[in-house]
C-alpha cells in the first residue's frame, strides 16, 4: 500500500482513493483510461514513468492493482483477465512437477477443473479435504505439499474455514495458504490479515459488482511472492485490459455500501427460507445453526449475499424453482447488484460431476442483489409455491 494511504484505516476511504490519485495532466479526479499498447520512450531503454508496453504495465492497470493492495493490506496486487487466468498464474508460479496441493472439497468447479483437468498434467498431485476441519487439512498434508487452497465462504455450499487456523497448518508444513476471497470481498474479510499468503478474486463478481466486467486479482503478503507473481504474469500475459481495470475501479468505489445490502438482504431471505416447508436445509453463514457461524462471525464483517438451500422434491423441483423466478434472473456468475439464482449441479458445477466435490442435485443457488428485500423474498415465494 502506498505511504499516501497508509495513514487511511477506514475501507471505504481506502477503496475510493487508493490508488486514484489525481491526472497529473488535467487535474483529472478518475485515472484515465489509457488505452494504449505501446510508450514512447525517453531513449533506448529510458522508460517514461516505467512504462513500455501494455502487457507488462499500463497506469490504469497499475492504480487498480494498488488499489487492490491496499484494500487487502498486502504488499502487491496484480489484475488479470479473469479470475482462473489469476488461479492459473498463481500456480504456475508456486508449483513444480511433482509438487502437492491440497483443495477443498466443495471448491468452485472452474478450479477444480483447473486442477484435475489442466495443472495434473504437468505433474501436480492434489487432493481433497474439509477445510472446515484443520485436523483434516492437516491429514491431507504430504512432504511435497506446497499449497493448501481455501474458499471461504465456499461456492456453492457456503462452508467456512478458518484462515488463521488453516495458516498454522500451513506454516507447519512449510506450504502457502493461498484463499479465494471472491465470496466475501476484501470488504467483509481480510485473509492476508488472519496468515494467509496469497488472496485470490474473481474480480467479475463483487469487486466489479455491475455484470459489466470480467476480470481476477492476485494479492500477495511479500514482497517475495509479489514479484515471482509478476514475473509470470508479464511472461505469459493474461493481463487486465484497461477498460476493464477502469469498471472495477469505478464498482471497488461503492463495494462497501453494496456489500452491507447484499448482506442485509441475504439475511432477509436465508430466514424467510428457514421457515418455509417446500425447504430442506438452508445454507448461510449468517445463520446461529450454520456449522460455521462462529468462525464466519470471528473473521467476517458480516456473511455476505451468497445463499444456497435445498428443496423438496430432488433436483427436478430445483430447476423448476430456477425457472420460475422473475426477479432473480437465471444465470451463471454472481455479485452483481441484480438477483441471480442458478442450478448448481447442472451449470457453474456441472464439472464436478461424479467427483469428491460433487453438488446435491436439490441445491439451489442464489446471489442476492440489492433490490428491495420485500420483492426479493415475494419473488422467491412465488417461485417456490
Amino acid at each position: 500500500m502506498s505511504d499516501q494511504h497508509s495513514v487511511h484505516h477506514a475501507f471505504e476511504t481506502i477503496a475510493i482513493h487508493a490508488g486514484n490519485t489525481a491526472d497529473p495532466l488535467t487535474g483529472a479526479v478518475v485515472p484515465p483510461i489509457y488505452q494504449v499498447s505501446t510508450y514512447k520512450q525517453d531513449g533506448v531503454g529510458g522508460l517514461r514513468g516505467g512504462y513500455e508496453y501494455s502487457r507488462s504495465g499500463n497506469p490504469t492497470r497499475t492504480a487498480l492493482e494498488e488499489n487492490l493492495a491496499a484494500l487487502e493490506g498486502g504488499r502487491r496486487g496484480l489484475a488479470f483477465a479473469s479470475g482462473l487466468a489469476a488461479e492459473d498464474c498463481l500456480l504456475r508460479a508456486l508449483l513444480s512437477p511433482g509438487d502437492h496441493v491440497v483443495i477443498p472439497n466443495d471448491a468452485y468447479g472452474g478450479t477444480f477443473r483447473l486442477f484435475a483437468k489442466v495443472v495434473s498434467r504437468w505433474g501436480v498431485e492434489w487432493s481433497v479435504a474439509d477445510t472446515s476441519d484443520p485436523a483434516a487439512v492437516r491429514a491431507a498434508v504430504t512432504p511435497r505439499t506446497k499449497v493448501i487452497w481455501v474458499e471461504t465462504p465456499s461456492n456453492p455450499l457456503l462452508g467456512i474455514t478458518d484462515i488463521a487456523a488453516v495458516a498454522d497448518v500451513a506454516r507447519t508444513a512449510g506450504a502457502r495458504l493461498v484463499v479465494d476471497n471472491t465470496f466475501a470481498s476484501p470488504y467483509l474479510q481480510q485473509p492476508l490479515a488472519l496468515g494467509a499468503d496469497v488472496v485470490v478474486h474473481s474480480m467479475t463478481k463483487y469487486m466489479g459488482g455491475h455484470s459489466d466486467v470480467v476480470g481476477g486479482a492476485l494479492i500477495a503478503n511479500s514482497d517475495e511472492i509479489g514479484e515471482e507473481l509478476a514475473y509470470h504474469q508479464n511472461a505469459m500475459g493474461a493481463v487486465c485490459g484497461p477498460f476493464d481495470a477502469w469498471l472495477v475501479l469505478r464498482g471497488i468505489k461503492t463495494l462497501s455500501v453494496r456489500m452491507d445490502r447484499h448482506s442485509e438482504n441475504a439475511t432477509r431471505i436465508a430466514e424467510m427460507l428457514t421457515s418455509h416447508p417446500k425447504v430442506t436445509k438452508v445454507l448461510y453463514p449468517g445463520l446461529p445453526d450454520h456449522p460455521g457461524h462462529e468462525i464466519a462471525a470471528k473473521q467476517m464483517r458480516s456473511f455476505g449475499g451468497m445463499v444456497s438451500f435445498q428443496v423438496t422434491g430432488g433436483e427436478e423441483a430445483a430447476v423448476e424453482v430456477c425457472n420460475r423466478t422473475e426477479l432473480f434472473t437465471l444465470g451463471e456468475s454472481l455479485g452483481g447488484v441484480e438477483s441471480l439464482v442458478e442450478h448448481p449441479g447442472r451449470m457453474t458445477h456441472a464439472s464436478v460431476a461424479g467427483s469428491a466435490l460433487e453438488v446435491p442435485g436439490d441445491l439451489v443457488r442464489l446471489s442476492v442483489g440489492i433490490e428491495s428485500g420485500d420483492d426479493l423474498l415475494a419473488d422467491l415465494r412465488r417461485a417456490l409455491g
